[in-house]
């Protein structure tokens, strides 16, 4: 730990999780942790240094963070602020990505930066990290930190922020988690451990191993000889959590799973067009867990061949990260004369931020905010056309959703650096989709088939997604809220934490390390 930042210490314990491979399980562990000491009375923030996801969420001030946090946030029943996530990593292609510090994205290049030139931002990088985290630990008693990736990634350790880099600074005990359903858990934890240095390996306190399924007295010999190799005790064994609906920080969910879910209950069936640099798929979490919603991610696996839209109520283009280069890979691959057939025979489209984009004339990226791309014709759908700029919008919003000569409230956020304007004589003409603020917001297309905004989470409303499915020509039962869904899930995790760890262990583990 630096002299430095010790000197500012104050007596809040922060406990880190980290993993020994991408989706072990360390967002949701975070999570339940985080419930459960918070149902203990103690004031708890959940908090990761750096985070690369294309999927975030707007703090009440304004600032961008991923949703992982944000879920945590809810977790702790703590309102959302940037010091949570303080980097935010947003890709938009393979070897860059947006840098946002604080909520807001840097000004230098344009908010883009290619890895090499971020691994030399990486100094200024950890100092707003301890800026947040200092702040944090003036406000809450226990921080509860989320990893990234995994720290024996060898080729990262120089400059990390993110895993031992950070604990080494701050100073703090590390938990590893480690997924026994993907196989190798003994190979996992005790190669993770054997990578990391010394001083690396003294802090961590013990394993935890997930999403277990089966008789546990079979692993039981396996636990034993772990803890005799590593000298580290294993602190849980968290069973497999079947049909547990947390939202997917990074992964894309390709499974159309539900327990609940069969075709004679489905009403309307739903494409979501999947695009290289898809944004906020969590936006569709509503329609993904309805029991009378057949909802499909579309995915082109091998971008050279043409994958078609198959038939559907309504095909939904996301929001993106790169709007230009999705909309070439959307066409690539046939889309809009898929798009054009569904029109004809009557279905219905819906583009939600960089899908409304892609929906209106052009679209120009003049600064390169998100490409090299500076000029695209769009698909022509709407009268508007749309300039992407190096500031973005980032806020809270509710309004009236129209549709079906009815209107609904509706909640949602907005994320996104285009501005969109109508073409000469159109603004008069067009029917708002929503009104926010009293302003018209959004279009929908004359012959009532087309439809699109900048609203994310469109669809989390029951009310505002009741009216969707009317206008679909169906009806469905208002089914319990992604809200109340996602509380239930935390609350599973969080018992499961309770039932399945020692906690009494674990808490004894954090006290010790602080009385050193």
């Amino acid at each position: 730990m630096s002299d430095e930042y010790s000197a500012t210490n104050v007596s809040a314990k922060t406990l880190m999780i980290q993993g020994t491979t991408s989706d072990a399980g360390k967002t949701t562990l975070v999570a339940g942790l985080c419930r459960l000491f918070a149902n203990r009375a103690l004031k708890v923030a959940p908090f990761k240094p750096q985070n690369m996801a294309l999927n975030s969420a707007v703090t009440p001030c304004g600032g961008e963070i991923g949703r992982a946090q944000a879920l945590q946030a809810k977790a702790a029943y703590v309102e959302l602020d940037v010091d949570f996530n303080p980097i935010l990593l947003k890709p938009n292609s393979d070897t860059g990505a947006q840098v946002i510090i604080h909520g807001k994205a840097i000004t230098q290049n344009k908010g883009v930066m290619e890895a090499e030139q971020y691994h030399d931002y990486k100094k200024i990088a950890m100092n707003a990290v301890l800026e947040s985290h200092h702040r944090l630990t003036e406000q809450y008693q226990l921080i509860v930190v989320e990893g990234a990736g995994s720290p024996a990634e060898i080729n990262l350790r120089e400059g990390d922020i993110a895993n031992m880099g950070f604990a080494e600074t701050v100073d703090c005990p590390v938990i590893i988690i480690a997924d026994i359903d993907k196989g190798g858990v003994f190979a996992h934890l005790v190669g993770t451990l054997m990578l990391l240095s010394q001083s690396e390996q003294d802090r961590v306190i013990g394993f935890v191993i997930n999403r277990f399924r089966g008789d546990i007295s079979l692993l039981e010999s396996g636990l034993t000889w772990l803890e005799e190799r590593t000298n580290k005790p294993v602190l849980g064994v968290l069973p497999y959590l079947h049909g547990l609906d947390i939202s997917s920080e990074d992964a894309l969910i390709t499974q159309q799973q539900l327990n609940n879910k069969t075709e004679s209950k489905q009403k309307v069936r739903i494409v979501i067009l999947v695009f290289p640099h898809m944004s906020n798929h969590t936006d569709f979490d509503a329609l993904r867990l309805h029991p009378e919603i057949d909802c499909q991610f579309l995915f082109a696996k091998n971008p050279q061949i043409a994958v078609s839209i198959p038939a559907c109520d309504l095909i939904i283009l996301p929001g993106s990260k790169n709007v230009i280069s999705d909309l070439t890979f959307l066409r690539h691959q046939n889309w809009h004369q898929d798009i054009a057939k569904h029109l004809r025979y009557g279905g219905k489209v819906m583009g939600i931020c960089g899908g409304y984009q892609m929906l209106g004339q052009t679209i120009s990226d003049p600064h390169h905010v998100e490409g090299n791309i500076t000029y695209c014709e769009a698909l022509n759908y709407f009268p508007i056309t749309t300039e992407l700029n190096t500031s973005k919008t980032l806020t809270n919003v509710e309004g009236q959703l129209y549709l079906q000569q009815r209107n609904v409230t509706i909640r949602g956020y907005e994320i996104h650096a285009g501005i969109s304007q109508f073409v000469n004589g159109s603004k008069e003409k067009y029917q708002a989709l929503l009104t926010i603020e009293g302003k018209k917001h959004g279009l929908l297309s004359d012959d009532n088939q087309i439809a699109g905004c900048y609203l994310h989470g469109f669809f989390d409303t029951t009310e505002a997604l009741g009216l969707i499915i009317n206008w679909l020509g169906s009806d469905i039962n208002q089914a319990v809220s992604v809200e109340e869904l996602e509380n239930i899930a935390i609350n599973r995790v969080s018992d499961a934490c309770q039932q399945y760890l020692d906690m009494e262990k674990i808490e004894q583990l954090l006290s010790d390390w602080y009385k050193c």
